[in-house]
């Protein structure tokens, strides 16, 4: 039944959004390079449904499609390699792309601390 409650209150938010913006979820992804940035110290902070900034690092020496993932103005690691391809086009097309926290988890591997939902904002057409 708390299920349902949280299910139909989020709705109920989506609903009174409209007229703003809609997100059309792109990719589900870990976040790639965690225990290399911030993101082991920042853990304990995080929360799902916190909102990741996604920024092009065209010029990243490791790779051209870099997409760096910051959380409250730090960065905490990159999208992955593997599925930044479609990631940085729309970028590079002035696309805005977005994220938020889907999921937290202590584990020992850090490509399964955090899962992220990356999502591109589209204005509402009604």
């Amino acid at each position: 039944m708390k299920r349902f409650t949280f299910l139909l209150l989020g709705l109920i938010s989506l609903h009174s959004l409209a007229g703003t913006e809609q997100q059309l979820i792109l990719q589900t992804s870990p976040l790639a390079g965690f225990q290399h940035h911030a993101g082991p110290t920042l853990f304990p902070l995080m929360q799902v449904g916190d909102r990741l900034i996604l920024r092009r690092e065209p010029g990243n020496p490791h790779d051209q499609k870099a997409v760096r993932v910051e959380w409250r103005g730090v960065q905490i690691g990159y999208a992955p390699r593997a599925e930044n391809v479609d990631l940085a086009r729309l970028m590079d097309r002035g696309t805005r792309v977005e994220g938020r926290i889907l999921n937290l988890q202590k584990n020992r591997d850090p490509w399964k601390r955090v899962l992220m939902e990356l999502y591109v904002m589209q204005p509402d057409e009604h």
